[in-house]
């Protein structure tokens, strides 16, 4: 059995970091080029960790499902990437970072890990700027700033709406740079299927190409699972089709303890479900709501009567408009974190306030920026005396400048104009907070296997922070990992050549085929969509925004005669020794199966709201996740036994010696 023990350094917090690189130990450049390392995945955190470990030497191989790295979800971040550089003046330090991200997350995280995120997080944005990264600047050439969720300062560093196709280019020219030094070798449309463990420690993966069907052997001295998260398993999500939990639950059956896997977030700024044929849904970024204004109607009629179509929201007077986040969470208003807003969503549609047909919607209207932003120009502008038309012209094209390509983006989905008409929002499955439980260094429990970024379950606790996942995964790529895993490759340096032709290999080789026979000969009545959508309403149902002991128990068991029924009846088309789309589907959604029972069983288990955990037992008089503190401030980190059912539970107590725990408040 695997020891839980999180290698946290001594010292003083601020100081761990940096005494901790001062002590570990080094490989020497020249023993470098003899070490080889697996990166699987390739979004921000994989494609900074290989860039930045071929740079140091290192051999490095890259795996990703995806025909381009430039295809990762990360392309997908809008909104921007948070650093404490202080550049507004407004008060930000590292140590207000590490305490709005350990607030945020509900006092449910890591106090190291957190604050070594806030320290390098501004050398993030010194990279990227020396990358071409073309973050927004102010008129006088600075970088430019905007706030997010759950904080009091402007630390969110952005390029338009398209931050995470941006430093993605970023990171993916630092890649290609060693590709053609030949440090790096791609493996683009490769699936990690295994993890391949030799006396103990990861030695490598088996993969299967996409392209041909092959399944390939690939040896390193280490691996890194660098495979982003797990949102799909409710089936509509925000991530794109292809984003999976195969390689992390890959890994976690053969010895990886996966943490907190009950600690999703839901995103409370999504383009809401139009229908039943649906297969993902689409995220308008959390940087909307620096200007955009959440509201119902005040009275239930009138949002009946929009419903209906009777009633434009345009026509409804200020007065009779319910600005709900402003009225309950003065302080921060429609700048709460994701999970405040998100359940402030649910709980007015759900209490008959919604305002489109299926009546799961609320607004977000810029009207009131528009208008504000026009006058500021107008004046500027030199036009004391600007009409109402010249002031909204004004300020429209002020919001186009900030948020075009979104608005743009809202206009062709929807049909409807956002600089005319509010827009509807309603909460979605986003981010995973939990993922493959790692120590201070990012190394799982199989020695040799690293996680990062999403895969990880370490710097975000129960809650996300907007605009940190980006700033998660770049700084365990850039300036964490590269350090970390030379303390354990030190070990390596006369270890040579790692052979693929060992009898741990001939065992993962044998159990990837014995499985892809068995997805191939189920007896065909139904399509591998019908079992992920089964499983996604499950999960929405019974383990989205709310959750309760009872629904909880029935997720476990439905999910468990979901399982059932798909390895004897699902139908997998095609063969398994050539391209097969319905083959990859079918392998992640076997993983999904047994991913949301154990999800659902860590919620079960956690008898307490946090964060993005919201137990309906649970809640403050005021409906506010209500935290137990002296029972449940730990980390769940589970062990494979044999099937979720049977999964062991492994407590990591947290220890806070430089924040308070306290009951959130953002009112």
């Amino acid at each position: 059995m695997a020891v839980l023990d999180s290698n946290i350094p001594q010292g003083e917090l601020a100081q761990k970091w940096t005494q901790h690189k001062n002590k570990i130990n080094l490989v020497n450049p020249a023993n470098k080029r003899n070490i080889d390392v697996i990166v699987v995945g390739t979004g921000l955190a994989g494609g900074s960790a290989a860039a930045t470990l071929a740079e140091l030497g290192y051999n490095v191989k890259t795996f990703c499902y995806q025909d381009s790295p430039r295809r990762a979800h990360s392309i997908a971040a809008q909104g921007g990437i948070n650093a404490s550089k202080n550049y507004q003046g407004d008060g930000d330090s590292d140590y207000r970072l590490f305490y709005d991200t350990i607030k945020g997350g509900d006092y449910r995280s890591r106090e190291a890990n957190v604050h070594r995120l806030a320290e390098v997080s501004g050398n993030i944005i010194d990279q990227c700027v020396a990358q071409g990264v073309p973050f927004a600047r102010e008129y006088g050439g600075l970088l430019d700033n905007r706030s997010f969720g759950g904080v009091l300062v402007s630390r969110t560093f952005y390029a338009k709406g398209q931050t995470g196709q941006q430093l993605l280019l970023g990171a993916y020219s630092a890649m290609n740079r060693q590709i053609n030094r030949g440090k790096i070798t791609p493996f683009n449309r490769h699936e990690m299927v295994d993890l391949v463990k030799v006396d103990g420690k990861a030695r490598g993966i088996i993969a299967r190409n996409l392209v041909t069907g092959e399944i390939e052997r690939h040896a390193a001295h280490a691996v890194v699972l660098a495979s982003g998260g797990y949102g799909n398993v409710f089936f509509l999500s925000t991530n794109a089709m292809g984003s999976n939990v195969m390689a992390a639950w890959r890994a976690h059956r053969r010895g990886a303890y996966f943490a907190n896997p009950c600690y999703t977030q839901i995103h409370p700024t999504c383009i809401p479900v139009s229908g039943d044929h649906q297969s993902k849904l689409t995220l308008m970024s959390e940087s909307l709501r620096n200007d955009g204004r959440i509201w119902v109607p005040k009275k239930k009629e009138d949002a009946e009567a929009i419903r209906a179509g009777k009633l434009k929201p345009t026509e409804l007077k200020e007065e009779d408009r319910d600005y709900y986040l402003e009225r309950r969470y003065p302080a921060f208003g429609n700048l709460v974190p994701r999970d405040v807003a998100s359940r402030a969503a649910k709980e007015r549609c759900d209490a008959g306030y919604g305002v489109n047909k299926t009546g799961e919607a609320v607004y977000l209207d810029f009207d009131a920026a528009i208008m504000r932003y026009g006058k500021e120009k107008a004046l500027v502008s030199g036009m004391k005396d600007a009409s109402d038309a010249e002031v909204r012209a004004l300020g429209e094209e002020v919001i186009e400048t900030k948020y075009g390509n979104l608005f743009e983006m809202y206009e062709k989905i929807v049909d409807e104009n956002p600089y005319k008409t509010p827009m509807m929002i309603y909460p979605a499955v986003h981010y995973t907070m939990g993922g493959v439980w790692v120590d201070y260094n990012l190394q799982t429990t199989i020695p040799g296997c690293y996680a990062i970024g999403e895969a990880n379950f370490s710097d975000h606790g129960a809650n996300r922070l907007g605009a940190s996942a980006l700033m998660q995964g770049l700084a365990d790529g850039y300036f964490v990992l590269p350090y970390t895993i030379g303390d354990y490759l030190a070990d390596d340096i006369r270890t040579g050549k790692i052979s693929t032709e060992t009898a741990e290999f001939d065992e993962a080789e044998k159990s990837v085929r014995a499985r892809i026979e068995k997805l191939m000969s189920g007896a065909g009545n139904h399509s591998v969509d019908y079992y992920h959508k089964k499983l996604g309403k499950i999960m929405w149902n019974k383990c989205g925004m709310s959750r309760n002991a009872t629904d909880l128990q029935s997720a476990i068991d439905e999910i468990a005669e979901l399982r059932e029924d798909f390895w004897k009846n699902v139908s997998v088309p095609g063969s398994a020794d050539s391209k097969n789309q319905e083959l990859e589907k079918a392998g992640r959604v076997a993983d999904f199966l047994e991913l949301g029972e154990l999800f659902a069983r860590d919620a079960l288990e956690r008898n307490e709201s946090c964060g993005g955990h919201f137990r309906e037992e649970y809640q403050t008089p005021e409906g506010e996740a209500l935290r137990d503190d002296e029972n449940f401030t730990f980390v769940s980190a589970w062990e494979y036994t044999g099937k979720p059912a049977d999964a062991v539970l492994h407590k990591e107590e947290l220890v806070f010696e430089n924040v308070e725990l306290k009951t959130r408040s953002y009112k």
